[in-house]
């Protein structure tokens, strides 16, 4: 057998995601991991990958992947698959692994994947280039509410910059924040920290299930938001910094954001 490690992202929705290459590749593995702690592949099952590629696949946990050993000593003797939805370079715990390989001689070979990082501005209409630091909301258990997400999204708001706002998954329990948790979060966190990041007519946008046939993008005023229906997980939010008008009349446009948003500059 042929020692190698091929990381393969397999786009955000569907068996057919994936790039012809990427699929191509998996299907010479003669053992295939798959990671969905950071993201998971919408209206997809292991089953239809598993039939799709004609090879089983075992599902690894947080623990499994950070902690454990399989992958690498299994690709010190033959071509493993490590799959994740979205790009699989996206997360450090999987750049890990590469340097892992790397050290060890396993050959290594990347397919990557469409990610959130790159479709949600496409699908929103606003420019990739403008974005600041990306940040991820945790859930509040036990009441636990860290501020560091919250000043990261102030500091790219007060440079002009958008936040794309990721949100908190536990994938063994089957637990997916929605755009509404999101919101409260938000909510919570300006009583708190009162820097006027988050009031009634701050204009958000919430992206549900990016990159499916149930793609939804809805645009609007904060307190309009929390009453409607914003789709299903996995969600993405995303905090405007400053609109080009192009960029204003496209979350009008693909978004259903109020028209007054639109100026004249």
């Amino acid at each position: 057998m042929t020692s190698e490690l091929i990381f393969v992202g397999l786009g955000l929705s569907g068996t057919d995601g994936m790039t012809v290459k990427a699929f191509e590749a998996l299907k010479t593995c003669d053992r295939i991991y798959a990671e969905f702690y950071t993201s998971f592949l919408i209206g997809t099952s292991i089953e239809d990958l598993e039939k799709a590629l004609g090879k089983k696949i075992k599902v690894l946990y947080r623990g499994q992947v950070e902690e454990g050993e399989d992958v690498i000593n299994d690709a010190m003797a033959m071509r493993v698959g490590f799959i994740t939805a979205g790009d699989t370079m996206a997360a450090t715990t999987h750049v890990d692994l590469r340097i892992q390989a790397k050290d060890l001689g396993i050959p290594v070979k990347i397919y990557h994947g469409i990610s959130i990082f790159s479709a949600c501005p496409s699908s929103t209409g606003l420019q990739p280039y403008k974005f600041g630091r990306t940040v991820t909301l945790p859930f509040m258990d036990d009441g636990y509410q860290p501020q560091s997400p919250y000043d990261h999204i102030c500091e790219n708001k007060e440079r002009g910059l958008h936040t794309m706002i990721l949100l908190d998954i536990h994938a063994d329990e089957m637990r997916y924040m929605t755009a509404h948790q999101a919101l409260e979060w938000l909510i919570e966190g300006e009583k708190k920290w009162q820097r006027g990041l988050i009031k009634d007519d701050t204009l958000m946008v919430v992206a549900s299930q990016v990159g499916s046939p149930n793609e939804k993008i809805t645009a609007g005023y904060v307190k309009d938001l929390l009453e409607m229906d914003l789709g299903e997980p996995l969600f993405t939010l995303i905090l405007p910094g400053n609109l080009h008008f192009m960029e204003q009349y496209a979350l009008v446009y693909f978004g259903g954001a109020p028209e007054e948003i639109i100026t004249d500059d």
